[in-house]
């Protein structure tokens, strides 16, 4: 997918690489976002927080974590760190797993995606994850709404300005 590319800069202000995800513009809730810093200073991860229900909790919590970044790890029937993110936000404790995963293809343009339906055991999340071109981990979350297709279509890479610091 060649829209998806790394970019370094000569001082780090954010993730050294391109965030995918819907462009705040494009939505009508609240944005809020949150970088993974590992202990050297380096980004292994963003998370994207999409509010449409006023203050009462995320709809949508989109993950971005590159290669390496310990997020990724997960022991069989571990739920994905942006579920637990979703779960947390909502402050819902009810033990979630992973019941199972199924890929899908989908086709982007004139590119196919090979997405991971993940199932969980809490049947109001939806999640998906693929990888980018760069090797980056994208998991989608989503509380009480499908994943459709049609939602691919929505996400790009969001430009750097939006995590440097002021």
């Amino acid at each position: 997918m060649s829209f998806l590319r790394r970019h370094r800069a000569a001082t780090p202000a954010g993730p050294d690489f391109d965030v995918l995800a819907m462009d705040p513009g494009d939505w009508p809730g609240n944005l809020g976002a949150g970088l993974l810093p590992a202990p050297d200073g380096s980004c292994q991860g963003v998370f994207l927080r999409y509010d449409l229900f006023g203050g009462r909790g995320p709809a949508m919590i989109i993950g971005n974590l590159p290669e390496g970044s310990p997020a990724r790890d997960l022991t069989d029937g571990q739920i994905p760190f942006e579920v637990a993110q979703l779960l947390d936000a909502l402050e819902n404790d009810e033990d979630v797993e992973v019941t199972g995963v199924e890929d899908c293809p989908v086709m982007q343009g004139d590119n196919l995606l090979i997405v991971r339906k993940v199932k969980l055991s809490e049947s109001r999340i939806s999640c998906v994850q693929f990888d980018r071109s760069d090797n980056v981990l994208v998991t989608i979350a989503s509380w009480d709404r499908p994943i459709t297709d049609d939602l691919y279509a929505l996400l790009k890479p969001l430009p750097a300005e939006l995590f440097q610091q002021g």
